[in-house]
């Protein structure tokens, strides 16, 4: 689906129409114009790949091509000169203006074809990634932009790796770059000449498909994924199924491994008129799929709802804290409340799944209890893994120093008695972004 655009503004139609022919196949789309203006409306809606100008036109040509490069600064295209004149001096002013080529005319068909073709693989090798040797935003947002202008059905993928910055952070660079030149190999293998891949970002790949490939080949990248995932990971962070994120004052963070997240759109239910358009619905399915821990997909379906009939999420400031010391859970309780958090206190492990009932936290700040009977590690075990539709972050404060024990348990975060409040209170307003994101 990577077809280049050429576009020639040349007043003659004869000409234009052979340099259209000699260049136009299946990786190559021509646009003519002969005027500046006409030009100007096919460079807003085709940002083209490479501009052909003849100085057959009715302007300066010298000026015109410095309007071009002005116009078109955030895409580059390649601007070839095409002239009768074979003077030195206009063809330093020419490129001084800032033309890349000047071809004097009559030229040879095959030379003619050559060069031109030269320019485009020139302009395109500039927007490899070095990494995964895909193609950056800047050609994978004009493909969105062509699309948009042809008339035939399509969908668009984009494709993330989770967590991907923790894991770059415990394994280093050499590692990450390993997994995502891996995973732009198994996206690269689920998809075929008809369809763009690219990049948009580092770790966000974007897929131009057909509407009825693009579900099976997300459902082949989840599966792809998950398996091969864990061969990126040592094999106690594979077994455990999460990494240890060091924190401040020995606290341990539990970091999910890294996973797929695919959010998938196409114009089959929805008419898109522009890039902004589009690029907005992809990163809102695309949150969908990320909503959930876990490799997963989301296609975008038919809107179902009346309008207006969802409301923004309110944010959720609410804080439980079971502490059986009293005096530090009316410290914590007071802290909180100065920083806007709305509190609710248990005392008593047994006191938890009743203020659940009627209270939503977004964290809970959970005691391990005493050392003999671990009931907080049962509580945390119990919430998290039997407590349906639980999405509170756990804080799980203990003088037992095995994190590995807690973490297993379910908790989120892994803090050691005696702590700062500094140190709680900043991984609190973490875990309330992360909550309401």
């Amino acid at each position: 689906m990577l077809v280049k655009v050429v576009l020639i503004i040349d007043k003659r139609k004869e000409q234009s129409t052979k340099y259209k022919r000699l260049l136009e196949n299946n990786d190559i789309t021509v646009l003519t114009a002969s005027d500046f203006a006409q030009a100007l409306n096919l460079m807003n809606a085709f940002e083209p790949d490479l501009i052909l100008i003849s100085d057959s036109l009715d302007c300066d040509t010298k000026k015109t091509i410095e309007q071009i490069r002005v116009l078109t600064y955030n895409t580059r295209p390649a601007i070839v000169m095409m002239s009768k004149s074979n003077h030195i001096q206009d063809k330093i002013d020419v490129l001084d203006a800032g033309a890349d080529d000047f071809l004097s005319e009559p030229i040879n068909n095959e030379e003619f074809k050559a060069r031109i073709i030269a320019h485009l693989r020139r302009n395109f090798e500039n927007c490899f990634s070095e990494k995964t040797m895909l193609f950056n935003s800047k050609i994978s947002y004009k493909m969105i932009k062509r699309v948009l202008n042809n008339k035939s059905e399509w969908a668009i993928m984009l494709i993330d790796i989770d967590n991907l910055e923790f894991y770059k952070e415990i394994y280093g660079e050499l590692a990450t770059d390993k997994l995502l030149q891996t995973y732009s190999a198994i996206i690269k293998s689920a998809t075929d000449s008809n369809d763009y891949l690219g990049q948009l970002a580092d770790d966000d790949f974007i897929v131009i498909t057909d509407i009825e490939k693009a579900e099976k080949i997300a459902n082949y990248l989840v599966y792809a994924f998950n398996t091969v995932v864990s061969k990126f990971y040592s094999e106690s962070d594979a077994k455990r199924g999460f990494m240890f994120m060091h924190g401040d004052d020995e606290a341990e963070d539990k970091v999910n491994l890294v996973s797929t997240s695919i959010g998938v759109i196409s114009n089959k239910y929805k008419q898109y008129s522009d890039l902004k358009q589009v690029i907005s619905s992809l990163i809102s399915t695309h949150k969908l799929a990320k909503y959930k821990t876990g490799s997963m997909y989301v296609v975008e379906r038919p809107e179902l709802s009346a309008e207006n009939a969802v409301e923004d999420q309110e944010l959720n400031n609410n804080i439980l804290i079971a502490e059986p010391d009293e005096a530090l859970s009316i410290l914590l309780e007071a802290t909180a409340r100065l920083q806007g958090y709305n509190v609710q206190i248990v005392n008593e492990f047994d006191e938890i799944f009743s203020a659940l009932e009627t209270f939503n936290p977004a964290i809970i700040i959970l005691d391990a209890g005493n050392s003999e009977t671990l009931k907080g590690l049962e509580i945390c075990r119990k919430l998290k893994f039997e407590t349906i539709n639980l999405k509170s972050n756990i804080i799980f404060t203990t003088t037992i120093h095995d994190k590995e024990l807690v973490l297993n348990a379910g908790a989120d975060l892994y803090l050691p008695k005696p702590y700062e409040l500094s140190v709680m209170f900043g991984w609190i307003k973490k875990f309330y972004e992360n909550y309401n994101s």
